[in-house]
């Protein structure tokens, strides 16, 4: 039997690129998106399966996992930012920001434990980010839902580790993806002197990394910072 793979926010990006690399290891592979028509269609066109659904709505992800009926890989890759100073930042902006990044994940990791837990077994990888552990100027309601992932990761990770199910957290640093596309190109040159190997990362790179997770089945509660040693301190 296929082993299914299930990542949201998975038409483009970061999560296009872990869709493929599943892909290539034969799994039924199931992506999600909530705007992006023309990204969708390019990934139909890839053979993956994409379903609409805005993560935040509890409805939409109800309706997502009554199509599954075994899940062994949850990717909780969805998310939105926002960059404003705090004084800025609209408590409709802060709840919106938290309803993705951080909503979306326990909605999907519910239902994701109901079919885990009834298989004994499976992988629960949330996507984070390097603010999420050091936080971001400008960015402290997008750091703080990043760094609310991490502490629900560990959480889960005791809760579900006793029916088999494994939880991860995986951080990337500055990636070259459609998020980051704001920055000007003297920004990203002072961000890549910052990293100590030099180089901004590649969808690639965390692609990799979740595969790696899937793979040693003696890895729980961790979180995995992908950053080429943009954390370092």
């Amino acid at each position: 039997m296929k082993k299914t793979v299930l990542i949201t926010g998975g038409v483009r990006g970061i999560g296009l690129s872990v869709a493929k690399a599943f892909q290539a290891k034969n799994y039924r592979v199931c992506v999600t998106y909530s705007k992006d028509e023309h990204s969708a269609l390019l990934a139909k066109e890839a053979g993956l399966e994409v379903y609409r659904a805005d993560v935040s709505k509890e409805g939409d992800v109800l309706s997502l996992f009554s199509r599954l009926d075994r899940l062994d890989v949850l990717v909780n890759n969805a998310g939105v930012s926002l960059i404003k100073q705090i004084q800025d930042v609209s408590f409709a902006e802060f709840e919106r920001v938290f309803a993705v990044n951080m909503g979306g994940a326990f909605l999907c990791a519910r239902e994701a434990a109901k079919l885990m837990i009834a298989q004994k077994s499976g992988l629960i990888v949330n996507i984070s980010s390097v603010w999420g552990e050091v936080g971001g100027s400008c960015e402290s309601v997008y750091s703080a839902s990043k760094a609310a992932l991490l502490g629900f990761t560990k959480a889960l990770a005791k809760e579900l580790g006793y029916s088999g199910v494994r939880v991860n957290a995986l951080s990337p640093g500055v990636i070259a993806t459609q998020m980051n596309a704001h920055f000007s190109g003297e920004d990203m040159r002072e961000l890549q002197e910052e990293i100590p190997l030099g180089r901004i990362g590649a969808t690639d790179d965390i692609a990799r990394a979740v595969v790696f997770l899937e793979e040693n089945e003696y890895i729980t509660g961790i979180d995995l910072p992908v950053n080429g040693g943009f954390s370092i301190v």
